[in-house]
Parts: C-alpha cells; structure tokens; sequence
C-alpha cells in the first residue's frame, strides 16, 4: 500500500468512526499532528468539527499559529483561556498538600494543564454528541509520551501507525504551510519545552527504531527504557480475576 493510499485509508477511518455521532471535536495547538488531524477531518466531515484552542499559562505564539492554520483552512473554532481556572486549581491544591506529605510539583503541573484540556475537550463533545480525536503519533504512543488521562485520551486515534516524518510528509501532502510542517515538536507547556528535549532522544531515532533500522546504541536504550516504563499507558486498567458468584 502505497503512502497516499494508507491516508485514504485514514480519511475513512474517520468517516465511519462518525457514524451515529455528529461529529468530532479537537484541541488545536499550532502543532503539526492536531494541524494535520484538523485539515484532514475537515475534508471528509465539513462543518462536523469543532476545533477547541486552549492556551494554558501557555506560549502566545502557539495560539496565534492555531488560529492561522484555522482561518487558513476555514475550521470552526473556539478560544478557551484555561489559565484561570488552572491557576486556582493549582493554588487549591498547594494548599491542602502540605497537610498530606505531598508535593504538587512542576511535573504535576504540566499534567494539570493537559487534563483540564481533556475535560474541556469531553464537556463540548458531550454536549455537542460528538467524538473526541486524538492526535497521537507513532512515536508517541511507543514511548508513552502522553499524559495519561490527557492528550492520551480520545475516541479515535488516527496517526497511531504513523511516524512522525510521516505526520510532516501527510502535513505537506494536505497543503500546511511549511512553517508548521517544520516547527520544532513542542506541547507548550513552558518557554523552551521541546519534545526531543524532555524523551532524551531525537524523531529521527526514534522513527527509524520503530522502522527496525539501526541506530546508536544510546538511542536505542532510551526508547527501550521509554516504552518500558509507559507500559502502564498502553494496556487496560488493571483489575482481579473476574468474581465467580456461587
């Protein structure tokens, strides 16, 4: 299968994944996956997306590159500012840690803002009788570099067997401009966060690892150690045997 017949294959995926439902909502970052992941499902759903913008103590930059790409490719779109509601959970929670042992640290936070962005995704497809689409990569998903119950969770995954120079190549193929298809991969949760920089190991590695080609030993440790220690993302909750009732 050639690759622009694997995206016809994902185009439909995304039609019937729709079916019985009005539509899909997404969080829309300025970032090359949910770009793709909005272009795409305009195409074969039309008006049936709605595209959330959530910055989050975040970088402007991001949601003006999320607004271009929307009024480029004239997607529905709302701006919903999560800092408030982040900042006074956060104070909550600082609070009242003390008194149990506990910490909220800058990793908790970073988590924080990803999964009030869930919550906000889930409450507009809930109300709106919609599914959720996710936007995780290949790469991603191997290396659990997504927050549980966050980015993590969605209805659909459509990228899930992509690289993430595939994302870039389908981004192309779909008309995004290049600024966005060669952004530097980051989820924006504070100024200098990159991707690469917080998995300890390059795309480049990593995609040619999940093709079975060679790669520096280092490179391949830290994927290996990676994908081991996310394990925990990838499978169902854990639960007993079934109860066998007399």
């Amino acid at each position: 299968m050639t690759f622009k017949q694997y995206l016809a294959v994902i185009e439909q995926f995304i039609i019937d994944k729709a079916k019985g439902f009005s539509g899909y909502v997404l969080g829309l970052s300025g970032g090359v996956d949910s770009s793709l992941a909005a272009v795409i499902t305009k195409k074969v759903m039309g008006d049936k997306l709605l595209c959330l913008i959530m910055p989050c103590e975040s970088i402007p930059e991001d949601k003006e590159d999320a607004i271009k790409i929307a009024e480029q490719f004239d997607l529905a779109y709302e701006v919903i500012d999560l800092t408030s509601a982040y900042e006074l959970l956060v104070a909550q929670y600082n609070e009242i840690a003390p008194n149990t042992g506990t910490k909220i640290s800058e990793a908790v936070k970073q988590n924080i803002k990803v999964r009030l962005r869930m919550t906000t995704l889930y409450a507009f497809a809930q109300a709106r009788g919609a599914l959720v689409i996710g936007t995780d990569n290949a790469d991603e998903y191997y290396t659990g570099y997504f927050t549980k119950w966050g980015d993590g969770a969605a209805d659909i995954l459509p990228f899930i067997y992509l690289t993430k120079a595939e994302v870039i190549k389908a981004s192309q193929l779909y008309g995004l401009p290049d600024k966005f298809a060669k952004r530097i991969p980051s989820a924006g949760l504070y100024v200098g966060q990159t991707d690469e920089h917080d998995m300890g190991v390059t795309y480049e590695d990593l995609d040619a690892y999940l093709l079975g080609k060679e790669i520096n030993e280092d490179s391949k440790k830290r994927i290996e150690e990676l994908h081991r220690k996310s394990e925990h993302k990838r499978v169902p909750i854990p639960r007993p045997i079934p109860y066998e009732r007399e």
